[in-house]
Protein backbone atom coordinates (compact mmCIF):
# COMPACT_ATOMS: atom_id res chain seq x y z
CA UNK A 1 0.00 0.00 0.00
CA UNK A 2 2.21 3.30 -0.77
CA UNK A 3 1.24 6.87 -0.59
CA UNK A 4 2.22 9.15 -3.20
CA UNK A 5 0.46 12.14 -2.50
CA UNK A 6 -0.22 15.42 -4.64
CA UNK A 7 2.03 18.93 -4.11
CA UNK A 8 2.01 22.26 -4.64
CA UNK A 9 5.53 22.77 -6.48
CA UNK A 10 7.72 25.11 -6.83
CA UNK A 11 8.82 25.96 -10.42
CA UNK A 12 10.12 27.89 -12.79
CA UNK A 13 8.10 30.32 -15.12
CA UNK A 14 7.68 28.79 -18.38
CA UNK A 15 9.84 30.61 -20.74
CA UNK A 16 13.05 29.94 -18.75
CA UNK A 17 12.48 26.32 -18.18
CA UNK A 18 14.68 25.03 -20.27
CA UNK A 19 17.72 27.02 -19.17
CA UNK A 20 17.07 26.60 -15.33
CA UNK A 21 16.52 22.59 -15.98
CA UNK A 22 19.88 20.78 -14.84
CA UNK A 23 21.10 16.91 -14.91
CA UNK A 24 21.64 15.80 -11.43
CA UNK A 25 24.13 17.06 -9.21
CA UNK A 26 26.20 14.24 -9.12
CA UNK A 27 26.67 13.87 -13.04
CA UNK A 28 29.22 16.56 -12.94
CA UNK A 29 32.25 17.45 -11.43
CA UNK A 30 33.13 20.87 -10.01
CA UNK A 31 34.99 22.09 -12.97
CA UNK A 32 32.51 20.77 -15.17
CA UNK A 33 29.41 22.22 -13.44
CA UNK A 34 30.95 25.45 -12.95
CA UNK A 35 31.81 25.50 -16.95
CA UNK A 36 28.05 24.76 -17.18
CA UNK A 37 26.80 27.59 -14.78
CA UNK A 38 29.16 29.87 -16.88
CA UNK A 39 27.52 28.85 -20.18
CA UNK A 40 24.17 29.02 -18.47
CA UNK A 41 23.68 31.57 -15.41
CA UNK A 42 20.40 30.11 -14.82
CA UNK A 43 21.00 26.93 -14.55
CA UNK A 44 20.04 25.04 -11.37
CA UNK A 45 23.47 23.70 -11.10
CA UNK A 46 24.08 26.98 -9.30
CA UNK A 47 22.07 25.64 -6.45
CA UNK A 48 22.67 21.85 -6.39
CA UNK A 49 26.72 22.97 -6.72
CA UNK A 50 26.52 26.39 -4.92
CA UNK A 51 30.42 25.12 -4.51
CA UNK A 52 30.75 26.94 -7.39
CA UNK A 53 30.60 30.13 -6.05
CA UNK A 54 34.05 30.00 -4.38
CA UNK A 55 37.39 29.49 -4.59
CA UNK A 56 38.19 25.68 -5.32
CA UNK A 57 39.76 25.87 -2.17
CA UNK A 58 36.73 26.18 -0.44
CA UNK A 59 35.07 22.40 0.43
CA UNK A 60 31.88 22.16 -0.68
CA UNK A 61 30.87 20.79 2.16
CA UNK A 62 31.52 23.89 3.94
CA UNK A 63 28.18 25.68 5.29
CA UNK A 64 28.41 28.59 3.62
CA UNK A 65 28.09 26.30 0.54
CA UNK A 66 24.66 25.13 1.58
CA UNK A 67 24.01 28.90 2.71
CA UNK A 68 24.96 30.05 -0.84
CA UNK A 69 22.67 27.58 -2.28
CA UNK A 70 19.83 28.68 -0.39
CA UNK A 71 20.04 32.32 -1.28
CA UNK A 72 20.34 31.38 -4.72
CA UNK A 73 16.88 29.52 -4.13
CA UNK A 74 15.42 32.79 -2.29
CA UNK A 75 16.28 35.14 -4.73
CA UNK A 76 15.34 33.17 -7.93
CA UNK A 77 11.79 33.09 -6.07
CA UNK A 78 12.41 36.67 -4.96
CA UNK A 79 12.57 37.79 -8.48
CA UNK A 80 9.89 35.77 -9.58
CA UNK A 81 12.00 33.19 -11.72
CA UNK A 82 10.49 30.74 -9.90
CA UNK A 83 6.52 30.25 -9.11
CA UNK A 84 4.45 28.52 -6.30
CA UNK A 85 1.72 26.60 -7.74
CA UNK A 86 -1.77 27.91 -6.00
CA UNK A 87 -2.62 24.31 -5.03
CA UNK A 88 -1.76 20.22 -4.78
CA UNK A 89 -1.39 18.54 -7.92
CA UNK A 90 0.26 15.61 -9.46
CA UNK A 91 2.84 16.11 -12.66
CA UNK A 92 3.27 14.08 -15.73
CA UNK A 93 6.94 13.78 -16.56
CA UNK A 94 7.93 12.76 -20.32
CA UNK A 95 11.84 12.38 -21.64
CA UNK A 96 12.06 11.44 -24.94
CA UNK A 97 15.74 9.87 -26.22
CA UNK A 98 16.82 8.19 -29.31
CA UNK A 99 13.01 8.55 -30.10
CA UNK A 100 12.41 5.83 -27.26
CA UNK A 101 9.63 7.88 -24.53
CA UNK A 102 9.32 7.09 -21.06
CA UNK A 103 6.58 8.52 -18.78
CA UNK A 104 6.41 9.31 -15.49
CA UNK A 105 4.09 10.46 -12.49
CA UNK A 106 5.81 13.52 -9.94
CA UNK A 107 4.40 13.55 -6.60
CA UNK A 108 6.02 12.89 -3.18
CA UNK A 109 6.58 9.63 -1.91
CA UNK A 110 5.91 9.17 2.06
CA UNK A 111 9.72 7.98 4.23
CA UNK A 112 7.50 5.76 5.89
CA UNK A 113 7.08 3.99 3.49
CA UNK A 114 10.57 3.86 2.66
CA UNK A 115 11.34 2.96 6.19
CA UNK A 116 8.83 -0.01 6.09
CA UNK A 117 10.19 -1.47 2.58
CA UNK A 118 7.18 -0.51 0.56
CA UNK A 119 9.59 1.50 -1.06
CA UNK A 120 12.44 -0.81 -2.04
CA UNK A 121 16.45 -0.22 -2.04
CA UNK A 122 18.80 -1.93 -4.29
CA UNK A 123 22.11 -0.43 -3.12
CA UNK A 124 24.26 0.67 -0.20
CA UNK A 125 24.69 4.40 0.59
CA UNK A 126 27.68 6.18 1.71
CA UNK A 127 27.64 8.74 4.78
CA UNK A 128 29.85 11.11 3.04
CA UNK A 129 27.45 11.87 0.28
CA UNK A 130 24.28 11.52 2.72
CA UNK A 131 25.50 14.16 4.81
CA UNK A 132 26.05 16.41 1.85
CA UNK A 133 22.28 16.25 0.69
CA UNK A 134 21.19 16.06 4.41
CA UNK A 135 22.83 19.69 4.23
CA UNK A 136 21.75 20.90 1.05
CA UNK A 137 18.28 19.34 1.94
CA UNK A 138 17.53 20.82 5.46
CA UNK A 139 19.27 24.38 4.65
CA UNK A 140 17.50 25.09 1.64
CA UNK A 141 14.40 23.77 2.92
CA UNK A 142 13.31 22.19 0.11
CA UNK A 143 13.69 19.06 -2.06
CA UNK A 144 15.56 20.01 -5.17
CA UNK A 145 16.69 16.42 -7.01
CA UNK A 146 13.20 14.08 -7.59
CA UNK A 147 14.08 10.47 -6.75
CA UNK A 148 13.81 7.74 -9.63
CA UNK A 149 11.14 5.40 -8.81
CA UNK A 150 9.47 2.16 -10.76
CA UNK A 151 6.87 0.44 -10.15
CA UNK A 152 5.06 -2.65 -12.30
CA UNK A 153 3.05 -1.12 -14.88
CA UNK A 154 -0.91 -0.25 -13.77
CA UNK A 155 -3.56 0.03 -16.17
CA UNK A 156 -5.11 2.96 -14.87
CA UNK A 157 -2.05 5.07 -14.34
CA UNK A 158 -1.20 4.69 -18.33
CA UNK A 159 -4.77 5.49 -19.08
CA UNK A 160 -4.32 9.08 -17.05
CA UNK A 161 -1.23 9.89 -18.56
CA UNK A 162 -2.97 9.16 -22.11
CA UNK A 163 -5.57 11.21 -21.35
CA UNK A 164 -3.84 14.75 -19.31
CA UNK A 165 -1.50 14.35 -22.38
CA UNK A 166 -4.35 16.16 -24.54
CA UNK A 167 -3.58 18.91 -22.49
CA UNK A 168 -1.27 21.90 -23.11
CA UNK A 169 2.12 21.48 -20.96
CA UNK A 170 3.84 23.21 -18.74
CA UNK A 171 7.17 22.70 -20.06
CA UNK A 172 7.88 21.16 -23.53
CA UNK A 173 11.78 21.57 -24.51
CA UNK A 174 14.41 20.08 -26.36
CA UNK A 175 18.15 20.34 -23.44
CA UNK A 176 21.32 20.69 -25.14
CA UNK A 177 21.45 16.52 -24.85
CA UNK A 178 19.20 16.21 -27.04
CA UNK A 179 16.53 14.57 -25.04
CA UNK A 180 13.13 16.25 -24.85
CA UNK A 181 11.28 16.86 -21.54
CA UNK A 182 7.65 17.42 -21.66
CA UNK A 183 5.70 18.16 -18.13
CA UNK A 184 2.66 18.45 -17.33
CA UNK A 185 0.09 19.99 -14.64
CA UNK A 186 -2.73 16.77 -13.44
CA UNK A 187 -5.04 19.01 -11.29
CA UNK A 188 -8.56 17.55 -12.13
CA UNK A 189 -9.89 16.15 -8.92
CA UNK A 190 -11.13 12.65 -10.40
CA UNK A 191 -7.29 11.99 -12.15
CA UNK A 192 -6.04 13.21 -8.60
CA UNK A 193 -8.10 10.66 -7.10
CA UNK A 194 -7.69 7.92 -9.20
CA UNK A 195 -3.78 8.42 -9.15
CA UNK A 196 -3.58 7.99 -5.43
CA UNK A 197 -5.98 5.18 -5.54
CA UNK A 198 -4.01 3.42 -8.06
CA UNK A 199 -0.65 3.75 -5.95
CA UNK A 200 -2.41 2.23 -3.18
CA UNK A 201 -3.28 -0.94 -4.56
CA UNK A 202 0.30 -1.28 -5.39
CA UNK A 203 2.40 -3.65 -3.29
CA UNK A 204 5.96 -2.46 -3.74
CA UNK A 205 7.84 0.08 -5.46
CA UNK A 206 12.04 0.65 -6.27
CA UNK A 207 13.87 3.27 -6.23
CA UNK A 208 15.89 2.43 -9.68
CA UNK A 209 18.08 5.91 -9.03
CA UNK A 210 18.52 8.03 -6.51
CA UNK A 211 19.70 6.19 -2.74
CA UNK A 212 21.47 9.23 -1.81
CA UNK A 213 18.32 11.58 -2.30
CA UNK A 214 16.24 9.29 -0.93
CA UNK A 215 18.28 8.18 2.28
CA UNK A 216 19.16 12.29 2.77
CA UNK A 217 15.50 13.31 2.31
CA UNK A 218 14.35 10.81 4.75
CA UNK A 219 16.81 11.31 7.59
CA UNK A 220 15.74 15.09 7.08
CA UNK A 221 12.39 14.34 7.93
CA UNK A 222 13.39 12.14 10.73
CA UNK A 223 15.21 14.99 12.08
CA UNK A 224 12.29 17.07 11.86
CA UNK A 225 9.88 15.14 13.65
CA UNK A 226 12.22 14.94 16.55
CA UNK A 227 12.37 18.10 16.64
CA UNK A 228 8.51 18.12 16.80
CA UNK A 229 7.07 15.60 18.77
CA UNK A 230 3.66 16.31 18.38
CA UNK A 231 3.98 16.14 13.62
CA UNK A 232 0.74 15.17 12.61
CA UNK A 233 2.11 13.03 9.79
CA UNK A 234 0.73 15.34 7.14
CA UNK A 235 3.82 17.62 7.37
CA UNK A 236 5.61 18.15 3.95
CA UNK A 237 9.19 16.62 5.33
CA UNK A 238 7.21 13.74 5.81
CA UNK A 239 7.29 12.99 1.94
CA UNK A 240 10.02 13.07 -0.90
CA UNK A 241 9.96 14.16 -4.13
CA UNK A 242 9.82 11.23 -6.90
CA UNK A 243 9.05 10.58 -10.37
CA UNK A 244 7.28 6.83 -10.80
CA UNK A 245 8.04 4.99 -13.95
CA UNK A 246 5.94 1.95 -15.14
CA UNK A 247 8.43 -0.86 -15.41
CA UNK A 248 7.77 -1.57 -19.21
CA UNK A 249 8.81 1.86 -20.39
CA UNK A 250 12.11 1.93 -18.26
CA UNK A 251 15.77 0.81 -19.71
CA UNK A 252 18.71 0.12 -18.35
CA UNK A 253 21.91 0.10 -20.20
CA UNK A 254 25.01 -1.57 -19.42
CA UNK A 255 27.34 -0.06 -16.24
CA UNK A 256 30.89 -0.97 -17.73
CA UNK A 257 34.44 -1.69 -15.83
CA UNK A 258 38.17 -0.55 -16.37
CA UNK A 259 40.82 -1.39 -14.70
CA UNK A 260 44.47 -0.03 -14.15
CA UNK A 261 46.67 -3.14 -14.39
CA UNK A 262 46.80 -6.94 -13.97
CA UNK A 263 47.68 -7.68 -10.82
CA UNK A 264 51.06 -8.50 -11.87
CA UNK A 265 50.70 -11.28 -14.34
CA UNK A 266 51.84 -10.72 -18.03
CA UNK A 267 49.07 -10.67 -20.12
CA UNK A 268 49.42 -14.15 -21.23
CA UNK A 269 49.44 -15.78 -17.92
CA UNK A 270 46.36 -13.59 -17.40
CA UNK A 271 44.40 -15.23 -20.18
CA UNK A 272 45.09 -18.71 -19.12
CA UNK A 273 43.66 -17.56 -15.27
CA UNK A 274 40.35 -16.08 -16.78
CA UNK A 275 40.21 -19.32 -19.38
CA UNK A 276 39.74 -21.46 -15.68
CA UNK A 277 36.35 -19.90 -15.49
CA UNK A 278 35.45 -18.31 -19.01
CA UNK A 279 35.45 -19.69 -22.13
CA UNK A 280 37.79 -17.58 -24.13
CA UNK A 281 36.85 -15.84 -27.81
CA UNK A 282 39.11 -13.70 -28.94
CA UNK A 283 36.76 -11.29 -31.79
CA UNK A 284 39.83 -8.67 -33.29
CA UNK A 285 39.95 -5.11 -33.22
CA UNK A 286 36.13 -4.92 -33.99
CA UNK A 287 34.17 -3.74 -30.12
CA UNK A 288 32.16 -5.84 -28.60
CA UNK A 289 29.24 -5.71 -26.80
CA UNK A 290 27.48 -8.52 -25.01
CA UNK A 291 24.49 -10.01 -26.49
CA UNK A 292 23.17 -12.54 -24.08
CA UNK A 293 23.27 -12.67 -20.30
CA UNK A 294 26.37 -14.51 -18.58
CA UNK A 295 28.44 -13.31 -21.83
CA UNK A 296 31.11 -10.16 -21.61
CA UNK A 297 33.42 -8.18 -23.91
CA UNK A 298 36.84 -7.80 -22.73
CA UNK A 299 39.57 -5.65 -24.51
CA UNK A 300 43.23 -6.03 -23.84
CA UNK A 301 46.78 -5.25 -25.82
CA UNK A 302 44.27 -3.59 -28.15
CA UNK A 303 42.42 -7.56 -28.92
CA UNK A 304 38.85 -7.76 -27.87
CA UNK A 305 37.47 -10.94 -26.29
CA UNK A 306 34.21 -12.61 -26.27
CA UNK A 307 33.78 -14.35 -22.35
CA UNK A 308 31.11 -16.61 -21.86
CA UNK A 309 30.81 -18.17 -18.08
CA UNK A 310 31.45 -21.42 -17.92
CA UNK A 311 28.54 -23.40 -16.38
CA UNK A 312 29.99 -23.76 -13.29
CA UNK A 313 30.01 -20.44 -11.94
CA UNK A 314 26.06 -19.64 -13.12
CA UNK A 315 23.88 -19.13 -10.01
CA UNK A 316 19.84 -18.73 -9.86
CA UNK A 317 20.78 -16.79 -6.66
CA UNK A 318 19.31 -13.12 -7.66
CA UNK A 319 22.59 -11.73 -6.65
CA UNK A 320 24.97 -14.17 -7.41
CA UNK A 321 23.61 -14.37 -10.61
CA UNK A 322 23.69 -11.27 -11.79
CA UNK A 323 26.35 -10.27 -14.57
CA UNK A 324 28.09 -7.74 -12.74
CA UNK A 325 28.30 -10.72 -9.97
CA UNK A 326 29.71 -12.98 -12.26
CA UNK A 327 32.74 -10.81 -13.45
CA UNK A 328 33.39 -9.65 -9.44
CA UNK A 329 33.21 -13.11 -8.35
CA UNK A 330 34.97 -15.28 -10.63
CA UNK A 331 37.49 -12.53 -12.83
CA UNK A 332 37.56 -9.00 -10.80
CA UNK A 333 37.75 -10.57 -7.19
CA UNK A 334 39.73 -13.72 -7.22
CA UNK A 335 42.62 -12.82 -10.36
CA UNK A 336 42.98 -9.08 -10.29
CA UNK A 337 42.23 -8.62 -7.03
CA UNK A 338 39.59 -6.08 -6.64
CA UNK A 339 37.71 -7.35 -3.18
CA UNK A 340 36.30 -3.92 -2.66
CA UNK A 341 35.37 -2.24 -5.97
CA UNK A 342 33.72 0.24 -4.07
CA UNK A 343 36.50 1.95 -2.80
CA UNK A 344 39.55 0.22 -4.76
CA UNK A 345 41.69 3.06 -6.86
CA UNK A 346 42.63 0.42 -9.27
CA UNK A 347 38.85 -0.10 -10.81
CA UNK A 348 36.81 2.46 -12.62
CA UNK A 349 33.64 2.52 -13.92
CA UNK A 350 31.78 3.74 -17.48
CA UNK A 351 28.05 4.19 -18.07
CA UNK A 352 26.66 2.79 -21.10
CA UNK A 353 25.82 5.84 -22.51
CA UNK A 354 29.78 6.37 -23.27
CA UNK A 355 29.40 3.80 -24.92
CA UNK A 356 32.52 1.41 -26.37
CA UNK A 357 34.88 3.79 -27.68
CA UNK A 358 34.89 5.25 -24.01
CA UNK A 359 36.46 1.64 -22.62
CA UNK A 360 39.37 2.03 -25.71
CA UNK A 361 39.90 5.43 -24.84
CA UNK A 362 40.63 4.33 -21.56
CA UNK A 363 42.53 1.36 -21.87
CA UNK A 364 44.73 3.64 -24.51
CA UNK A 365 45.44 5.79 -21.99
CA UNK A 366 45.37 5.62 -18.36
CA UNK A 367 43.89 1.89 -17.99
CA UNK A 368 45.35 -1.32 -18.67
CA UNK A 369 42.30 -3.54 -19.51
CA UNK A 370 38.02 -2.83 -20.00
CA UNK A 371 35.23 -5.30 -19.72
CA UNK A 372 31.56 -4.38 -21.67
CA UNK A 373 28.97 -6.00 -19.94
CA UNK A 374 25.73 -7.20 -20.66
CA UNK A 375 22.93 -4.89 -19.00
CA UNK A 376 21.04 -5.66 -15.56
CA UNK A 377 17.20 -5.96 -16.51
CA UNK A 378 14.95 -4.00 -14.58
CA UNK A 379 13.27 -7.83 -13.56
CA UNK A 380 16.57 -8.47 -11.98
CA UNK A 381 16.60 -5.46 -9.70
CA UNK A 382 13.32 -6.38 -8.60
CA UNK A 383 14.24 -9.43 -7.95
CA UNK A 384 16.82 -8.83 -5.46
CA UNK A 385 14.83 -5.88 -3.89
CA UNK A 386 12.08 -8.18 -3.54
CA UNK A 387 14.77 -10.55 -1.28
CA UNK A 388 15.80 -7.73 0.56
CA UNK A 389 19.23 -8.49 -0.99
CA UNK A 390 21.86 -5.70 -2.32
CA UNK A 391 23.52 -5.49 -5.84
CA UNK A 392 27.07 -5.04 -6.20
CA UNK A 393 28.14 -1.26 -7.10
CA UNK A 394 27.57 0.31 -10.16
CA UNK A 395 25.14 -2.18 -11.70
CA UNK A 396 22.91 -0.54 -13.47
CA UNK A 397 22.89 3.01 -15.38
CA UNK A 398 19.55 4.61 -16.27
CA UNK A 399 18.93 6.94 -18.81
CA UNK A 400 17.95 9.67 -19.57
CA UNK A 401 18.54 11.70 -16.32
CA UNK A 402 15.65 13.19 -14.97
CA UNK A 403 16.27 17.11 -14.81
CA UNK A 404 16.53 18.99 -11.34
CA UNK A 405 14.80 21.96 -10.96
CA UNK A 406 12.01 21.68 -12.88
CA UNK A 407 9.77 21.12 -9.88
CA UNK A 408 10.59 21.53 -6.05
CA UNK A 409 9.27 20.06 -3.54
CA UNK A 410 9.62 22.48 -0.35
CA UNK A 411 9.42 21.11 3.08
CA UNK A 412 7.18 23.86 5.03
Amino acid sequence: MATIKPFGALRPKADIAHRVAALPYDVYDRREALTEIEKEPLSFLRIDRAETAFPEDVSPYDPKVYRQAKAYLDQMRDEGLFIKEASACYYLYELTMDGRSQTGIVGCAAIDDYLNNIIKKHENTREDKEQDRIQHVDICNAQTGPIFLAYRAQRRLDEIAVEVKQNVPLYDFIAPDGVKHVVWRIDREDYIAGIAQSFANIQSIYIADGHHRAASAVKVGLQRRQAKPNYTGNEEFNYFLAVLFPDNQLKILDYNRVVKDLNGYSSEEFLQEVAKKFLLEPVGKTAYRPEAKATFGMYLDGIWYKLTAKKEILSSDPVDGLDVSLLQNHLLAPILNITDPRRDERIDFVGGIRGLKELERRVNSDMKIAFSLYPTSLAELFAVADANRLMPPKSTWFEPKLRSGLLIHELE
